[in-house]
């Protein structure tokens, strides 16, 4: 299986990637910062503004490092749903939590980490965030229809009606 980089690097990476990384994604400054940051998720004390994409893929990929797809996904699905209701946010059939993304999101990490193995959670949570950049590419390549605003994959999960890119791409 091989995914491509898309602007990442990995094994090998250079000092000034881990660098910009973390100027980014200051979550991902070192392995002490990482964990705090997930402690904090956990707890609600991260505002809005810090539950970026790239955390939603840094938390994500923290997990998915030593848990498999669906363990990974019983930590993250109560995990944004109770952090969307501690910062005023609701989850509700048109805003909140959304099942088919966060299923997918959880499979793509899993399976850049297969394909690129990690020694460490913050490894692995550095090299998702480096090559999941764009929060809706996948999106476009996995569903032929507007799935963020779906109600119905928003309350439960709806397969891709695309190939998989990491079961396509020369696995």
């Amino acid at each position: 299986m091989h995914m491509s980089m898309a602007g990442g690097v990995q094994h090998g990476e250079s000092a000034t990637l881990r660098d910009s990384t973390a100027m980014t994604h200051p979550f991902l400054h070192d392995a002490t910062t990482l964990d705090a940051f997930v402690a904090d998720w956990h707890a609600h004390r991260l505002t809005r503004e810090a539950w970026t994409h790239g955390a939603h893929v840094g938390v994500c990929a923290y997990y998915a490092f030593d848990h498999d797809e669906e363990a990974t996904l019983a930590i993250m699905r109560p995990g944004i749903r109770t952090f969307n209701e501690s910062i005023g946010g609701q989850n509700t059939a048109t805003s909140g939590y959304h099942e088919s993304i966060t299923r997918l999101w959880v499979m793509a990490i899993k399976a850049h980490l297969r394909a690129n193995p990690a020694t460490t959670r913050w490894e692995a949570s550095r090299w998702a965030v480096a090559r999941f950049t764009s929060p809706c590419e996948l999106l476009q390549q996995c569903y032929t229809f507007d799935v963020i605003d779906d109600t119905r994959a928003r309350a439960e999960w709806v397969p891709p009606d695309r190939p998989l890119p990491w079961e396509t791409d020369g696995a």
